[in-house]
C-alpha cells in the first residue's frame, strides 16, 4: 500500500491571479487541494490607526484607497457615518448625484473584476472590452472631480461642487450605450463551453454557510440570499429607485458571475433614473461648521480661500457618540464603526471590510478542488487587498 504524501505550494503574494498581494498556502495531494491557508497583511497600511490622528475631512482621501477600483462607494459610506454622528443630511440633489457616483463606481469595479477574472481563466478578449467601457467612467470621474480613479468628490455634508453639464451629458450617453456593451460580454462568455466548464459546480457554498462565513455582496447573493444594504437599509434616497436584487441558485463560480452581470444591468438602470429625475437645489448642507466655499468664491475672495484652508487643516469638531453605518459596496457590505469624542478627529474608526470576510472563506471554498480551480474561485470572490490590509 503506497504512502500518500502532500506538497506545500505558495500561491502568491506576487501572483497575478491573487488580485493583489494575497498569499494562499496550499497543501496538495497531487493537484488536489487538501488544505488552504490565506495569509494577508503584506500592504502594511494601517489606515484605521492613521485615522485617529487625522481630522474628519483629512480621512476622506484615505477611504478612496480601500476598494480603489470603486472608490466613490467608499467615500459615500464614510461620509454617511460622519453625517449620522453629526445629525445632518445631504440635500436631495447631492443624494442623487452620490447615487450616480456610487453606481458608476460599482460598474467600474465590476469591469475590473470581469476583465481580470476572464483573463485568469484564459479568455483574453474580454479585458479589452471591459477596460474600454471602464475608461468611459473614468473620464466622467475626471470631468466632475479632476481625478480618474480616486475622486474624493463626495464630501461630509454633500459634494465638493455641483455636477457640470458635460458630466450629465456623458452620463446620459453612457446609459444609452452600456446595454449594448453588456450584451457583448454575454455573447463572449455566458454560453461559452470553456467558460461554463471552468465555472459551473466549482467553489460551491450554500446559503447557510455563506451567512456563517460573513459573506456579503455578489458572493452571498450568488448563494441565493437576497441581502442588499441598498434595499434592507436604504440610504442616500435609494428608496426612490426601482431595481432588483439578483440572486443565484447553487452558489458556484458561475452563479457569482451571473449575479454581477445582472448587477451591471440594475446599476445602469438606477443611474438612468437618477440622472433623468435629478432634483434642483444645493449640493451641500446648510451647516456653518461645514461651510464649503465654491470654486468661484475661492478664486475671487481671499477670505474664502483662508476659510477652506482652515477647514481642511484644523478640522471641524464633531459631536461625541458611537455608531455603525454601512453601504453596499461593489464587493459587499462596507461598514464604518465610528466613535467620536467631540474633537476634530475620531477616537476610533473601524472599517468592516467585505473583502476580509471573502478571503477568510477561501479554505472552505478551495479544499477538494484542483489547483487550476483555485484561480477561478479566487477571481469569483473579487477581493481587493487594499480593503483587506486597512
Amino acid at each position: 500500500m503506497s504512502e500518500s504524501k502532500t506538497v506545500t505550494l505558495n500561491m502568491g503574494p506576487h501572483h497575478p491571479a491573487t488580485h493583489g498581494v494575497l498569499r494562499v498556502v496550499l497543501e496538495l495531494d497531487g493537484e488536489t487541494i487538501v488544505n488552504a491557508t490565506p495569509v494577508i497583511g503584506y500592504l502594511h497600511r494601517g489606515i484605521e490607526k492613521i485615522c485617529e490622528s487625522r481630522t474628519y475631512q483629512q480621512i476622506l482621501p484615505l477611504t478612496d484607497r480601500l476598494d480603489y477600483s470603486a472608490a466613490s462607494a467608499n467615500n459615500l459610506g464614510y461620509c454617511l457615518a460622519v453625517e449620522k454622528l453629526m445629525g445632518i443630511e445631504a440635500p436631495k440633489r447631492a443624494q442623487y448625484l452620490r447615487v450616480i457616483m456610487a453606481e458608476l463606481a460599482r460598474i467600474m469595479g465590476h469591469h475590473l473584476w470581469l476583465g481580470t477574472h476572464a483573463l485568469d481563466i484564459g479568455a483574453m478578449t474580454v479585458i479589452f472590452y471591459a477596460f474600454r467601457d471602464r475608461e468611459m467612467i473614468m473620464a466622467m470621474n475626471e470631468e466632475i472631480s479632476g481625478y480618474r480613479l480616486t475622486p474624493s468628490f463626495i464630501r461630509i455634508g454633500g459634494l465638493a461642487y455641483d455636477a457640470t453639464d458635460d458630466f450629465i451629458q456623458k452620463v446620459r450617453k453612457f446609459v444609452q450605450w452600456f446595454p449594448k456593451a453588456l450584451e457583448g460580454y454575454h455573447q463572449l462568455l455566458t454560453d461559452n463551453k470553456i467558460w461554463t466548464t471552468r465555472t459551473m459546480n466549482i467553489g460551491k457554498i450554500s446559503a447557510a454557510e455563506a451567512i456563517n462565513h460573513g459573506l456579503t455582496g455578489p458572493s452571498l447573493r450568488g448563494s441565493g440570499v437576497a441581502y442588499d444594504v441598498r434595499k434592507a437599509f436604504p440610504y442616500s434616497s435609494y428608496e426612490d429607485f426601482d431595481f432588483k436584487v439578483p440572486i443565484g441558485e447553487t452558489g458556484d463560480v458561475y452563479d457569482r458571475y451571473l449575479v454581477r452581470m445582472e448587477e451591471f444591468k440594475q446599476s445602469i438602470g438606477i443611474i438612468g433614473q437618477a440622472i433623468e429625475n435629478l432634483p434642483s437645489g444645493p449640493v451641500f448642507t446648510d451647516n456653518p461648521w461645514l461651510a464649503n466655499p465654491s470654486l468661484e468664491e475661492v478664486q475671487s475672495d481671499i477670505s474664502a480661500l483662508i476659510r477652506r484652508f482652515m477647514i481642511n487643516s484644523k478640522g471641524t469638531p464633531v459631536p461625541g457618540g458611537e455608531l455603525y453605518s454601512a453601504v453596499e459596496g461593489a464587493k459587499g457590505e462596507l461598514g464604518f464603526y465610528l466613535v467620536g469624542d467631540g474633537s476634530e478627529h475620531p477616537y476610533r474608526l473601524k472599517i468592516r471590510s467585505s473583502c476580509f470576510y471573502l478571503a477568510s472563506a477561501l479554505p472552505r471554498l478551495l479544499v477538494g478542488h484542483m489547483v487550476a480551480d483555485a484561480i477561478a474561485i479566487i477571481g469569483s470572490l473579487d477581493v481587493v487587498l487594499g480593503e483587506i490590509d486597512r
